[in-house]
């Protein structure tokens, strides 16, 4: 089906490393040529040695999630003929303790808005069953313990 890469790059760089004193700022590689500034999370590791404007682990994790789940449903609208203007979600994970008193990510909601063109929406039930569908085709979803939600809401007037 395919390979899908990432280059994860640190280094000292001269700077103070020892025990758990040390920058946990590094960089994600990815094949199309794009280069994203990553860290251990704030909420995880203090500052300033993690980087807070930089992507964790955990927001990677829960827009993974979100990012499957919304090309999905925009391929779903589009073989249904609805037109989807715009697409918003605001999702959200939670670090717990799991079943094994391990910390994980035990919960992402997703909240899906979006607005369709006037002519060409879907009903309630419809718009509810596409993203019912998009949860279940979703592999990035289905190759996780932890338990996704989604909590889809239709805009009239455009996403905030």
């Amino acid at each position: 089906m395919g390979e899908y890469t990432a280059v994860i790059s640190w280094q000292r760089g001269g700077a103070r490393f020892s025990k758990d004193d040390y920058s946990r700022a590094h960089r994600w590689s990815f094949d199309g040529g794009i280069d994203v500034p990553a860290s251990a999370s704030p909420h995880v590791v203090p500052l300033p040695r993690s980087v807070e404007a930089a992507v964790d682990p955990e927001e990677a994790f829960v827009a993974s999630l979100a990012s499957c789940h919304m090309l999905w449903f925009l391929s779903i609208a589009s073989r249904r003929g609805f037109v989807v203007e715009r697409y918003r979600d605001e999702a959200a994970g939670a670090l717990g303790r799991n079943a094994d008193g391990r910390l994980a990510m035990t919960r992402v909601t997703l909240r899906p808005r979006v607005e369709f063109a006037p002519d060409a929406r879907p009903t309630a039930a419809e718009h509810e069953a596409m993203h019912h569908e998009a949860h279940e085709r979703c592999f990035i979803a289905s190759s996780v313990m932890t338990e996704v939600t989604c909590e889809p809401r239709e805009e009239a007037h455009g996403c905030s």
